[in-house]
């Protein structure tokens, strides 16, 4: 064999993980994102009417309340108190610390406790 052809097999231009497209790259990634990716799951009219009632008893009592809120990779937790709940936009405002809050939007919450 000779040297260029040796070149060429070994370490050269036909060698995939050092010749690849920004496409072809950006393809790979977007896969392996999707790969580790969930979907929301649907919560049936009783369940959505507990987290209802968890939210109104946490503004109305003042109590703490632990949220699970869905992420597409990753579900956070929150813990706070409900302080604002805005019906029309369905979204409430937690206050998680002193003088700290956050909007959090009544459909992504998956369990209020």
């Amino acid at each position: 064999m000779t040297t260029s052809r040796k070149k060429l097999e070994g370490n050269g231009l036909w060698e995939s993980s050092r010749m690849m497209l920004p496409e072809h790259k950006e393809t790979i990634i977007r896969r392996q994102l999707e790969e580790g990716r969930k979907y929301k799951p649907v919560l049936d009219p009783q369940e959505m009417e507990l987290i209802e009632q968890a939210l109104a008893e946490s503004f109305h009592m003042h109590r703490t309340i632990k949220l699970r809120l869905f992420d597409e990779y990753e579900d956070q937790e929150l813990t706070g108190t409900v302080s604002t709940i805005h019906t029309y936009r369905r979204e409430i405002k937690l206050a998680t610390g002193a003088g700290e809050w956050e909007w959090i939007k009544i459909d992504d919450i998956v369990s209020a406790n």
